[in-house]
């Protein structure tokens, strides 16, 4: 487990996340692989899925545009895990682009909990703690997509 990773992880738990993962993307390739989760029963970090081209894809990808849903219902139509989530008791989400040299995305780091959690000050101290852990996950072997 990547020391990088699990000191952002506790960070975001503090601030009230109850599920955190980071997923990498390997574009040419159109991979996704989760190179870190809190729970890993349920979102293991092994194995890959193809990388859909959807309106997900558009504004954390490649308008590097943080995608935040603060109910079951706004996020039911881009994960298709919504009943997992759901199931553990989790109704918001928010997926923060990780943005490298040249404006490109190579992971998201993804934060889960209640109904409502992410107010614009949880997003503004998120977004900040994304951003000093930034060049240390960008440079840990873990988040690269081999």
């Amino acid at each position: 487990m990547s020391d990088v990773f699990l000191a952002l992880q506790q960070a975001c738990t503090a601030l009230g996340t109850r599920l955190f993962t980071i997923t990498t993307h390997d574009l040419p390739q159109a991979l996704f692989r989760r190179a870190h989760s809190s729970h890993p029963v349920e979102y293991p970090t092994h194995g890959t899925k193809p990388l859909l081209r959807d309106a997900w894809y558009d504004l954390c990808i490649l308008q590097a545009r943080p995608f935040i849903a603060n109910t079951p219902q706004a996020f039911a139509t881009v994960f298709f895990d919504h009943a997992l989530i759901t199931s553990m008791g989790l109704g918001s989400a928010a997926n923060l682009p990780v943005v490298a040299a040249g404006g490109t995305v190579p992971g998201t780091v993804n934060l889960l909990a209640e109904a409502q959690h992410f107010t614009p000050a949880r997003l503004a101290a998120y977004t900040t703690l994304v951003e000093r852990h930034r060049p240390a996950l960008l440079s840990d072997p873990s988040f690269i997509l081999a």
